[in-house]
């Protein structure tokens, strides 16, 4: 992973913190109790439990680094003006093309923390990309791989 920024807004930020003192402070030393339980067994060529202990101790640990190194490289999104479309921002888009004039809600969120299932894309997807800086009322042309459609932005929160 390269030294780019890495936006997170503050929960985002929060949840990797947990889940970094989490690995830290209770799966680390539970893997270091098993991996000590498992060596007192004798024989380590043919012993299982030390496998698999090994193992989750290489995920627990590449996990760490790999939290350190984001949160390292992290930019926490300040929520600014709602004139404009911005990362941080929750807004209201209505899909032109549609029949029936439906209207959705997306946060835009840095590429670590995007959820599409719970209505949280990545400033990098083709959406944002596409109503970056737009403002309430503008039309905006969204370039995705299954083709071009428009949306409205109705509201920016």
């Amino acid at each position: 992973m390269s030294d780019e920024k890495i936006y997170l807004t503050d929960e985002g930020f929060l949840e990797l913190e947990q889940e970094l003192n989490e690995l830290k402070n209770v799966k680390r030393p539970a893997v270091i109790k098993a991996l000590k339980e498992a060596r007192a067994l004798g024989d380590l060529s043919e012993n299982a439990d030390y496998d698999a202990a090994r193992s989750e101790q290489a995920q627990v640990e590449g996990r760490i680094q790999e939290l350190e190194k984001i949160m390292e490289n992290a930019v926490i999104i300040e929520k600014g003006s709602t004139d404009s479309v911005s990362i941080g921002m929750t807004v209201r888009v209505k899909y032109i093309d549609d029949d029936d004039d439906e209207i959705e809600e997306y946060r835009i969120v840095g590429s670590k923390e995007a959820d599409p299932s719970n209505n949280k894309i990545s400033n990098e997807s083709p959406l944002a990309k596409a109503i970056m800086n737009a403002k309430v009322g503008d039309v905006c042309s969204v370039d995705s791989p299954n083709g071009t459609y428009d949306v409205e932005i109705v509201e920016i929160l």
